[in-house]
């Protein structure tokens, strides 16, 4: 035995001896990342499995990250926490219907001149196509339209399922914006309570970091929330006010589609954008179609270039160079959801990973009394010389137990003369939670 382990040590000895010393360290570097990039793949992969959950979910935290403020702020003002969930709830949908119906009732309204005017336009272009310089005239473009007729019932089995693909589409979207408002409602009930319950997940020692850098993180999504609307806002005055100026109408109508188109990346702004173009286009002509397509495309290059890099940027704290990636990034892996929640993903992450690493959950009494033992569920409002006063508290029994685990292994009493030996007094076993609840 002697004989085989000398062989084993002359045989790691050789290979040490073999290969580079940077060889050796690149190599336990690499098998490391590659385990956290599989992972992460592994995580990517459920969440995009999971997406019609993930999705709703998501949606969830970003509007009550937007509307929290408002039911904290009835709250301390007296009012019933149900009554003030209630309004804050109804408020936001009666807000985001009142926008919609704004903009429709206008477009209904003036439906049967937009009819009328597109029809003449259609007609103003057969016009010009028999007369520039392709010469298609009546019949050519009814062939034309013949051939495209032909190739829908040619591929109609396609077409079909493409009808069934949307429909399932469309019971998905109804599914998730039924799952989206009763999340939110339970977020606005009892949100600190189910975080409470979250961080109890993870042992106590912990707690601190993970209650700390969760608060970190939901301040950074309601930063991130507030400046979309900025941004939004931003978009629909300029595309409203572009529209306004050149005398197209339903320009009101056109600012209110390009601010909740907004919300959408990517396919929010290429249909609004549409939309106020072909208004302009069956309205007020070519020409003033034509400008207002450069208005909706500077309003939109300077939105997506300057507007959200350096707002978004200094909002969450991450260079406006790393937006621009992770919304590029997240598009290209889950498409209009991965292009919406990229930089707010990244951004909490980021900011969680900050506070971790510096460490300033040590300073942070409410993230401190997370680590206390629970007889009762804290007040989701302390009082800032009650968590001061329990911080000092636990951090002078870490100490203690510290100065205890220094020590040396203990050993009984020797007594002395004229005292009785007294054995130490066993520890109080400590509240293991093993059953958290909200």
């Amino acid at each position: 035995m002697d004989t085989e382990a000398a062989d084993v040590r002359v045989l790691k000895t050789d290979i040490q001896d073999t290969v580079p010393r940077g060889i050796r360290i690149a190599g336990a570097w690499s098998w490391r990342l590659l385990a956290l990039f599989g992972v992460l793949a592994v995580f990517i992969f459920l969440i995009m499995e999971l997406r019609l959950l993930v999705i709703p979910l998501l949606v969830a935290l970003l509007i009550s990250s937007l509307i929290t403020p408002v039911h904290r702020f009835m709250v301390k003002r007296g009012v019933p926490k149900g009554l003030s969930v209630a309004v804050s709830l109804l408020g936001t949908i009666a807000v985001v219907a009142g926008l919609l119906w704004l903009a429709g009732n206008q477009i209904a309204q003036d439906s049967g001149e937009v009819k009328d005017r597109t029809i003449a336009s259609f007609e103003a272009f057969k016009v010009w196509l028999r007369d520039s310089p392709l010469h298609i005239g009546d019949a050519d473009l009814t062939a034309y339209l013949q051939s495209l007729m032909e190739m829908i019932q040619k591929d109609s089995s396609a077409l079909w399922s493409g009808a069934l693909s949307v429909g399932s589409t469309l019971g998905h979207v109804g599914t998730g914006l039924l799952l989206t408002l009763f999340s939110l409602l339970f977020f606005l009930i009892d949100g600190p309570g189910i975080w409470r319950f979250i961080v109890r997940l993870f042992p106590r020692r912990a707690r601190p970091a993970i209650d700390g850098a969760g608060r970190d993180g939901w301040n950074t999504l309601a930063n991130y929330a507030r400046t979309q609307i900025l941004v939004a806002t931003i978009d629909a005055v300029g595309i409203g006010a572009g529209a306004f100026f050149l005398g197209i109408p339903m320009a009101l109508p056109i600012a209110v589609l390009v601010f909740l188109g907004s919300f959408i990346p990517i396919v929010g702004a290429v249909l609004t954008g549409a939309v106020a173009v072909f208004i302009a286009l069956v309205y007020n002509g070519l020409w003033i179609a034509v400008i207002m397509l450069a208005v909706v495309l500077i309003v939109q290059q300077v939105e997506g270039h300057v507007l959200q890099p350096l707002l978004m940027g200094s909002a969450v704290k991450i260079h406006p160079l790393a937006v621009v990636l992770v919304v590029t990034g997240g598009a290209m892996l889950a498409g209009i959801p991965g292009a919406l929640f990229a930089v707010p993903v990244t951004a909490v992450i980021n900011q969680m990973t900050r506070y971790i690493a510096g460490a300033r959950w040590k300073n942070d009494p409410q993230a401190l009394a997370m680590a206390a033992p629970r007889v009762a569920d804290p007040d989701p409002n302390p009082d800032p010389v009650e968590l001061s006063g329990l911080a000092a508290k636990i951090a002078g029994a870490v100490k203690s137990g510290a100065a205890a685990r220094n020590a040396t292994e203990p050993n009984p009493k020797a007594a002395t003369p004229g005292t009785e030996a007294t054995p130490d007094t066993p520890a109080t076993p400590r509240d293991s939670d093993s059953s958290p609840s909200a």
